[in-house]
């Protein structure tokens, strides 16, 4: 068995909810990185190359810069190369319904509304991460 840790990238402008994510997915033995902006999402995808991505919709907006939303940042990733075999978690506190359609229409791979039951999350994780085939009889 590896013993290589698969890294998360956490992508979320409230540093509680960073901060959460860390220590649950430390303790199920992942690497956590951080970003509380897309220019910072887009530069750790590009330096540090995560194994998936936990990405939050909403952000603030920041004066007199490009204003970033979970959309636009999965916009830009795809535009970098290697990133479309990176899966996307969407991880929101607003109305799934409002941005299930085109999240999946952006690539995201699982849609989880905040608060987040972290025993699902991480189940999710593992199975996008280990590409385990679906059981068949």
């Amino acid at each position: 068995m590896s013993t290589i840790k698969k890294k998360i990238l956490v992508v979320d402008d409230d540093p509680v909810i960073q901060k959460a994510f860390t220590i649950k997915f430390q303790a199920s033995n992942f690497e956590v990185l951080t970003a509380s902006d897309g220019a910072t999402a887009v530069n750790a995808v590009r330096t540090q190359k995560p194994d998936a991505i936990l990405l939050d919709i909403a952000f603030p907006d920041e004066f007199g810069t490009v204003a970033w939303d979970g959309f636009r940042i999965m916009e830009w990733l795809k535009r970098l190369d290697g990133v479309s075999k990176i899966p996307i978690f969407i991880i929101t506190g607003g109305d799934p319904d409002k941005y299930v359609a085109r999240a999946r229409e952006l690539g995201a791979v699982a849609f989880f509304h905040k608060p987040i039951v972290h025993e699902e999350l991480v189940a999710a994780l593992n199975r996008a991460l280990t590409r385990e085939p679906a059981a068949t009889t």
